[in-house]
């Protein structure tokens, strides 16, 4: 790796946690297990996350593991559950802990009284609460922060144009974890760098709508986190131009804005954390066609 490719690396290590169970993709688990270890063993497996499977399908899974030959990695696996599923949990680990590990756990969370039944969970487990931000969040970003570590998650789309939030919320909810000091993640309708117009699936027919880049959504939130404005978070999460962003060895910069390579890797430790993808190979097939792969 070059030095002028630590920035790109960096930004990119384990980003992208593998969620092909669900919509678009929404692969058979035999088919999305597969595509996990064949990831796994490939040249870009250092941007591969966790395996994001439901709770109530870790039976399913374990059986689609057992099928694979052991190679003596331990799989990384992030839970959709709720707080009733601590139990649940706790013995997959005890049973599949030479194959498999739960390691986070995403909860939805519409109340302060939700988020604080998730706090336990916590103790153990790195644990998100998904809000809702289509009103201002900054009150359920406030009451994660009193129960740390808690972290928080954003929905930033679907597969129906309406699923999608706007600029101004997605920037309003950043702002709240950064203020607040609370860590996130992000899902759905992030499948390519940049903000752009494409298909909501992957029919050939599917209509298209305006889907967030996560590269513009990681870079707005660790520039926030060193001082951005909401607006121009905003602007950048709008920015459509491939060169406003740029890698050198010293870091990264979107327009004017610069971030150095450590300042990227405290950011994606301790607040920008990774987003689900239904697909691996489309982010970074995009990655590589705009010459950052």
């Amino acid at each position: 790796m070059t030095a002028a490719q630590r920035p790109i690396r960096t930004l990119l290590a384990g980003l992208v946690d593998y969620a092909g169970l669900f919509p678009p993709a929404a692969l058979s688990m035999h088919n999305a297990v597969r595509a996990y270890n064949e990831y796994r063993h490939s040249e870009r497996s250092w941007a591969l996350g966790r395996f994001v499977v439901p709770c109530t399908r870790l039976r399913e899974f374990a059986e689609q593991l057992a099928l694979l030959p052991a190679d003596g990695v331990v799989w990384g696996l992030s839970v959709l559950g709720d707080a009733s599923d601590q139990s649940t949990i706790a013995r997959f680990n005890d049973s599949h802990a030479s194959r498999a590990v739960i390691e986070s756990v995403e909860a939805k969370a519409v109340s302060a009284e939700d988020i604080h039944a998730l706090a336990p969970l916590a103790t153990d487990y790195e644990v998100y609460a998904e809000v809702p931000i289509s009103d201002d969040p900054e009150r359920l970003i406030a009451a994660i922060a009193a129960h740390p570590p808690l972290r928080a998650k954003v929905r930033t789309g679907g597969v129906t144009a309406e699923a999608f939030p706007n600029s101004v919320q997605i920037a309003r909810f950043l702002a709240a974890c950064a203020a607040h000091h609370v860590t996130f993640k992000a899902t759905a309708g992030l499948h390519h760098p940049l903000r752009g117009d494409y298909r909501l699936t992957y029919d050939r027919a599917s209509a298209h709508a305006s889907m967030f880049g996560f590269l513009n959504l990681f870079v707005a939130a660790m520039l926030l986190s060193d001082g951005l404005s909401e607006p121009e978070a905003v602007l950048a999460l709008d920015d459509r131009d491939p060169h406003a962003f740029s890698f050198t060895d010293q870091g990264l910069s979107w327009h004017d804005h610069q971030l150095s390579t450590a300042t990227i890797e405290s950011a994606r430790q301790q607040f920008a954390t990774t987003f689900g993808s239904c697909s691996f190979v489309e982010p970074m097939d995009d990655l590589h066609s705009m010459g950052l792969l």
